[in-house]
């Protein structure tokens, strides 16, 4: 790690599993999935402000009317901060409840929310990944995954990037902005054959195209070139359960890093969110879902 780089925590909540992490509006918005709970984070003052959900979260996304589209473990749901009113859109997998549920998930280019579920069983290939349009139909774009996890675009949205966690991989899907429509799956990198401790968790992408990749139970967050396939640097933390990460800040100059508390380790700031600072790198405005 370049010595001009920091790592501190930032905020005071302390999540039993942090992520999800996205920058809207001047702030980063995260979710706290065994915590239950949707959480907006001031990074200038570090004050926090927390939604009780009543349930498991693994994914928030803005909308353009100032709510938000959230999912798990009843489905994905519009939210209204201000009432806090959820409304269901769809429950593609109730039927595999209380072993599944829905864990990452980010916006297109175009605005449609991309959202994949877990097997909590880990039963393999029980997961896929979905897409609510804009119109709010959903769609089964990816089946037979087991832990869908870190997902983003290039710059041209000509390439999707996407996470099955357990694989270890990396993997690259053409992409047609237009209509949403994925081509076939190439791998870009698997992480354990790239010598790098834990697995690919949550993901996202710089304003040169590298991507950034939480290495969960590995205490790292890693910059890959996906054109090449190549590992670039990693970051490290003083908690291993790294979970998922955003760029943020006036300029999206900084990473912030949401982390998870490992049950048979003390760590002093386990489950705080991290901010990266002096990488001297930028990272891409989040999409709002335009429905």
């Amino acid at each position: 790690m370049k010595d001009s780089i920091s790592v501190a925590p930032i905020g005071s909540r302390i999540s039993k599993w942090g992520e999800g992490p996205i920058f809207w509006k001047g702030n980063l918005f995260y979710v706290d999935i065994e915590g239950h709970a949707l959480i907006q984070l001031d990074p200038t003052s570090g004050d926090e402000r927390v939604w009780e959900m009543g349930e498991r979260i693994g994914t928030v996304v803005p909308t353009k009317n100032d709510q938000f589209i959230c999912a798990g473990d009843s489905g994905i749901y519009s939210f209204d901060p201000k009432t806090g009113q959820k409304e269901n859109l769809a429950d593609p997998e109730a039927d595999k409840r209380p072993d599944n549920r829905f864990n990452d998930g980010k916006c297109d280019p175009s605005g449609r929310l991309w959202a994949g579920t877990i097997s909590t069983v880990k039963k393999t290939g029980d997961a896929n990944l979905y897409m609510l349009d804009t119109f709010e139909n959903l769609s089964l774009k990816i089946s037979g995954v087991t832990n869908s996890n870190g997902i983003c675009w290039n710059e041209n949205a000509g390439s999707m990037y996407y996470i099955d966690t357990p694989t270890k991989e990396i993997w690259c899907y053409p992409y047609d902005n237009e209509s949403g429509e994925i081509g076939e799956k190439q791998v870009i990198i698997n992480t354990e054959e790239a010598g790098l401790a834990g697995s690919p968790d949550g993901m996202t992408i710089d304003a040169d195209g590298m991507l950034w990749v939480a290495m969960c139970h590995g205490g790292l967050v890693v910059q890959v070139n996906p054109d090449i396939g190549q590992l670039v640097q990693q970051v490290e933390f003083p908690c291993v359960e790294t979970t998922a990460c955003a760029f943020g800040g006036v300029d999206l100059g900084r990473l912030f890093v949401t982390t998870g508390v490992d049950k048979s380790l003390e760590e002093e700031n386990a489950g705080r969110v991290f901010v990266v600072d002096g990488l001297g790198i930028c990272g891409r405005a989040a999409f709002p879902f335009k429905g």
